[in-house]
């Protein structure tokens, strides 16, 4: 989704050349995107965005993506956000090796889009079980900050989608993520990993035989819900494969790792989870 100059009100960057990626390191997003990249060999220049210090709702960053999400992408001046955007936008800039196969040219958007559609559902996963929440990540004031910063516009109309982002922000201030929350957002993925599972018998990958970008999106997310605890390789053992084997790919290993302070937090949480019985597997009705 590139968008539109008046949607732009940090105006330096319509006048970067090259390839900018704005992005951090434990975005499932960002993450996607660098592994494309890596893949493709581009050359990108890296403007990383800090969460912890919520430099993605600084008026600077807003003034670039009204959303105030990472990736965000720039392109010899033109502003492109969404993840998944970004990937089909960045096939046709670098088109080999191929990472859309012919045959599914016309249809990759719409399957990228069941797998975005899942994200509210992995924000709530990530945020239920596997970071502390001794504090709301975001406070009212930042809230106010994120209504009140950059243009709010996306393609010159109120962006309905930072809308949504903010709710989310203000229902975690309000009362956090609650069990029947967090089942719902982990039967959604089972569903897709059942679906997923089924893909991948007799074949490499998730569209046949041609490691392309629906394996790159996905691979996050499978990744994201098995260090959540997740009991991937029970439920979904050809699953599993496939995304050890996309793992241990050096286009991917770095993508996929924890930051090592970022690990430690959620083994701490995790432990405590355990130790309440309140892991993902028994909140959720996965034990075996």
């Amino acid at each position: 989704m590139q968008l539109s100059e008046r949607d732009i009100t940090t105006r330096e960057v319509l006048d970067w050349k090259g390839i900018h990626l704005f992005h951090a390191p434990g975005s499932s997003c960002s993450q996607k995107v660098r592994i494309y990249l890596n893949i493709k060999d581009v050359e990108w220049t890296s403007h990383p965005v800090n969460l912890m210090l919520k430099e993605n709702i600084s008026s600077y960053y807003l003034g670039i993506n009204p959303r105030g999400l990472v990736p965000c992408l720039i392109d010899d001046g033109a502003v492109h956000i969404e993840s998944n955007d970004i990937l089909v936008h960045l096939e046709s800039r670098f088109p080999e090796p191929s990472l859309i196969p012919a045959e599914h040219n016309d249809s990759v958007s719409d399957l990228l889009r069941h797998e975005d559609n899942l994200h509210m559902a992995l924000r709530t996963v990530t945020f239920r079980f596997m970071m502390p929440t001794d504090e709301p990540p975001k406070t009212a004031q930042d809230l106010e900050r994120y209504a009140n910063q950059g243009s709010g516009t996306v393609g010159g109309v109120a962006d309905a989608a930072r809308d949504r982002e903010i709710a989310f922000w203000r229902n975690m201030l309000d009362g956090g993520i609650s069990d029947e929350a967090a089942r719902a957002a982990v039967a959604e993925f089972r569903a897709a990993f059942e679906d997923l599972e089924q893909r991948l018998a007799g074949s490499s990958y998730i569209l046949g035989n041609q490691l392309s970008v629906l394996d790159i999106a996905w691979v996050i997310y499978v990744n994201r819900l098995a260090l959540a605890g997740y009991p991937l390789e029970h439920l979904h053992p050809r699953l599993a494969a496939w995304a050890a084997t996309l793992k241990s790919d050096p286009a991917f290993a770095p993508e996929m790792a924890l930051p090592p302070p970022f690990a430690a937090r959620v083994a701490a949480h995790q432990e405590a989870l355990a130790q309440a019985g309140r892991s993902l597997s028994e909140v959720c009705g996965l034990t075996t």
